[in-house]
């Protein structure tokens, strides 16, 4: 299913005022939310701004709060953001805010301050929030951690098809241990006692996403593109899948359709076929779209 939203202007998205998705049921969501196991379909949101990338990378931090605002509102189904945050943070929760430091394409330092904002609007005090990458083991405040958030940018990897939020648990263990079969067993690592059960939100960057690399740690500015969305979801897997398709979209206008993703993603099927952590069928995502239309290619 999807549902549209046009016509958003800067105002709105400053404003913060948005689609009301239907409410959740009580409690807070883990990787898959509880409206996900009742309906058997996975709400994805899709917030996009034309203005949110100026320049060649420079990023509009005020828009991408409003856009984490309005995903949010869409998502929970609350009137105020702040409100949407303590559905699924309580005051005394510990979170982990992992990110992703690859020099290259980072987790945006404007999506981080939005997401610990956020986390502080809930009520947890600084002391009990952090955010890590390659040092989460070694962070205090991960280690003791009831709640993590997951966020990163979507890109394609040579070893996995693309590096996006399944993916991005991989420094909570050995990462070697997750290669073979081009990552095939990524989602295992959401069954870690220091992930397990702990996910209460994921956003997947496509503000500047890559759509095509050349070997391990390739970079070329050709390859990205000002996208200017954010996908959030409490499902994963989901939102991975709606990720994946637009870079394979992309990918087709860019080099036609003989040349699929080397290799294939196919961790993201599997980790709803075989290992069950969310839904990877688009037929089974509720796909909700919300401002900046042009280009979406989805």
């Amino acid at each position: 299913m999807t549902r549209e939203k046009t016509g958003l202007t800067r105002r709105d998205f400053m404003k913060g005022v948005g689609g009301v998705a239907l409410g959740m049921t009580a409690g807070l969501p883990s990787a898959q939310s509880a409206e996900t196991k009742q309906t058997g379909s996975s709400k994805v949101i899709l917030v996009r701004n034309g203005d949110v990338i100026s320049g060649t990378r420079d990023i509009d931090s005020e828009l991408v709060q409003a856009m984490l605002d309005e995903a949010m509102v869409a998502l929970f189904g609350h009137e105020d953001p702040s409100d949407c945050w303590k559905q699924i943070i309580r005051p005394n929760d510990v979170v982990g805010i992992k990110t992703n430091v690859w020099r290259y394409l980072p987790t945006p330092p404007s999506v981080e301050q939005a997401i610990r904002r956020g986390v502080l609007q809930a009520g947890v005090p600084e002391r009990n929030i952090d955010q890590g990458d390659r040092d989460v083991l070694q962070k205090e405040v991960f280690q003791r951690s009831t709640a993590l958030i997951n966020t990163r940018p979507m890109r394609t990897h040579s070893w996995s098809g693309v590096g996006g939020l399944i993916k991005n648990y991989i420094t909570f263990d050995h990462p070697p241990d997750y290669h073979a079969d081009a990552c095939a067993s990524l989602a295992k690592l959401w069954e870690l006692p220091i992930v397990k059960d702990k996910t209460r939100l994921n956003v997947l960057v496509m503000l500047m996403p890559q759509f095509h690399n050349i070997g391990p740690h390739h970079f070329d500015t050709s390859y990205i593109w000002p996208y200017g969305g954010l996908i959030v979801s409490t499902d994963p897997v989901a939102a991975d899948a709606v990720g994946l398709q637009i870079l394979q979209q992309k990918r087709r206008l860019e080099f036609g359709a003989g040349r699929p993703l080397q290799p294939t993603a196919h961790h993201i099927a599997l980790a709803d076929t075989e290992y069950h952590l969310g839904s990877a069928d688009m037929g089974k995502i509720e796909l909700v779209r919300l401002g900046w239309e042009e280009g979406s290619l989805i």
